[in-house]
């Protein structure tokens, strides 16, 4: 009996000797969990800290941290991932898993709803981001908040299928972000530093844009797979709203003063009343966007119905099965993006080239890669022109925005900046829904020789106009030359030499160019019918209340 006792004993102690060792073993682990996951919090937070000092510097150089156009980069590399953001949450929802046929029908009805808004408002909104230029902090603010408070609806509608409340969500979505674009390209000559270009300050902006879009796509598509479509669209909400902030702290001198007279009527911007360099910047990037809009959705379409060489082998043993559908559309996917970073860099090392002959080279690339394609379609000129319609689409918009801050004057330039937008959008959305209708021929053929046909007409012509102007232009300037007065006790040439277009713009017949009509402040000397009897050209006054930025740019 007294062996049984002290048997169990023994259990008894062996059981409490075991369990304290289970305990003080959970304790190590759990010690050391915790010693882990604060170490990698440290490592990760100074990673962090590293990247952001690096990218400080950044966005900062060249005196970009003086003039507040560094703050504008990141203002606005936050705004391109949060787009992102809602990109892919909505993808995920709206058109993720859906049959070809279903999904063309979709798809058509997303762009058609895209092309609504940009032709009703398009009048609207220019004129009023305009009226606002005082304000043009709050102004971007408003566009933030209000894209938080749309991503928070949509949210609200993910849950239960409502998809008319997401459409119009993302309609909403996609009008401030275009406001934003309108009101962001407005203030660049406002937080331009001396030693920058106007092309080179937008390429920093769209290369820091793309670098930010790039990084939140993937993040975004795995924490849609992880948490669900609902929960990206509150994390952009969050995003939206923090940001909103930001833009109220940008600095002072972003807001312009109402310089127009009280009751003044306001002035409105068609393409026809903003000149011949920027309409021929504009028709170009039209041009640019059409083929990019078509290409986007063709080759789309043709790949999920496997119409193209490389997918459509009759038999599947010749098929190359490496590059299958998904693959394929990485690829492609891929190349655009690697274009658009392309063209952002390249933009930011022409510098001081002229943006006008900019425009036309990247039609002309465009116009000889869609030739080439045409000819000799595979699975490799496909990437080739993917990547040049992203790059030609970048660089294009680049050296387009950098024409209008130069030629049209800040009172009327958000106007003109809000025509632009919308007729490139129009001009996407059309390019696409052509492209849709082609991919039904499941014919690569039929769809690149309209494609490159349509694009060399437009090269052809916008060459042709521009021949006539220059020499219109060298008429005029004839004309001039003769009848200008020699000023009495200087030589006859002295009155030629003033006539000379300066080097920051071109001069046009007065009949023609009805951009210059309305000189700018930021345009270095006097055009020539204000010169009076042969007078050195003057310098325009420097605005004292935007500090360090280049009234020249």
């Amino acid at each position: 009996m007294e062996g049984g006792w002290n048997r169990a004993r023994q259990i008894s102690r062996r059981v409490a000797r075991g369990a304290a060792d289970a305990g003080r073993a959970t304790v190590r682990a759990t010690k050391a969990t915790a010693n882990g996951t604060a170490r990698a919090s440290k490592a990760t937070a100074k990673g962090a800290r590293k990247v952001g000092k690096a990218t400080r510097r950044l966005t900062y150089a060249g005196g970009a941290g003086r003039t507040g156009l560094g703050r504008l980069i990141e203002l606005s590399a936050g705004n391109s991932a949060c787009d992102a953001l809602v990109t892919v949450a909505l993808a995920s929802t709206v058109f993720f898993g859906v049959p070809v046929g279903e999904a063309r029908g979709s798809v058509a009805l997303y762009l058609v709803i895209t092309m609504l808004p940009f032709g009703l408002l398009a009048p609207f909104v220019g004129p009023i981001l305009d009226r606002f230029r005082s304000g043009r902090r709050y102004v971007m603010a408003g566009t933030l908040f209000g894209r938080g408070l749309l991503c928070f609806a949509m949210a609200a509608a993910v849950g239960p299928g409502d998809l008319p409340t997401l459409f119009i969500g993302a309609l909403g979505v996609l009008v401030l972000s275009k406001a934003y674009n309108v009101s962001r390209a407005a203030i660049m000559p406002s937080v331009l530093p001396a030693d920058i270009t106007l092309v080179s300050a937008n390429a920093r902006v769209a290369l820091f844009t793309l670098v930010s879009a790039g990084v939140a796509v993937p993040v975004g598509a795995g924490l849609t797979a992880w948490l669900g479509s609902a929960m990206i669209l509150r994390v952009a909400m969050v995003g939206f709203l923090l940001l909103g902030v930001v833009a109220v702290r940008l600095p002072r001198h972003v807001d312009s003063p109402d310089t127009e007279e009280e009751g003044a009527a306001p002035r409105w911007r068609t393409l026809l009343k903003v000149g011949p360099a920027v309409a021929e910047a504009v028709w170009a990037n039209v041009a640019i966007r059409v083929f990019s809009g078509f290409l986007l959705f063709f080759l789309l379409f043709l790949v999920q119905d496997q119409a193209v060489p490389w997918l459509a082998a009759a038999e599947p043993w010749a098929r190359d099965p490496f590059f299958d559908i998904p693959k394929t559309i990485a690829l492609l996917a891929g190349a655009a993006g690697l274009g658009g970073l392309a063209g952002a860099a390249v933009a930011n090392w022409t510098r001081n080239h002229a943006p006008q002959l900019i425009v036309l080279a990247t039609l002309a690339l465009t116009v000889v890669t869609a030739i080439v394609t045409a000819v000799f379609f595979g699975l490799w000129t496909a990437l080739a022109i993917s990547l040049v319609a992203a790059f030609a689409q970048e660089l294009g918009k680049l050296a387009l925005d950098a024409i209008v801050q130069r030629e049209i004057g800040e009172e009327v330039r958000s106007s003109t900046f809000g025509v632009v937008e919308a007729v490139l959008q129009l001009a996407w959305v059309f390019g696409g829904l052509v492209g849709l209708v082609l991919s039904l021929t499941e014919s690569s053929l039929a769809g690149l020789v309209t494609l490159a046909v349509l694009l060399t007409a437009a090269l052809g012509w916008l060459l042709v106009l521009r021949r006539r102007r220059v020499r219109a232009t060298k008429a005029e300037l004839r004309r001039r030359r003769a009848e200008a007065p020699a000023p009495s006790g200087a030589p006859s040439g002295a009155a030629t030499a003033h006539a000379e277009p300066g080097p920051h713009r071109e001069t046009a017949a007065p009949e023609e160019d009805s951009a210059y009509d309305e000189p700018t402040p930021y345009d270095q000397t006097v055009p020539y019918d204000e010169l009076r009897g042969g007078e050195e050209p003057r310098k325009e006054k420097i605005d004292p209340t935007k500090p360090l930025t280049n009234p020249n740019g």
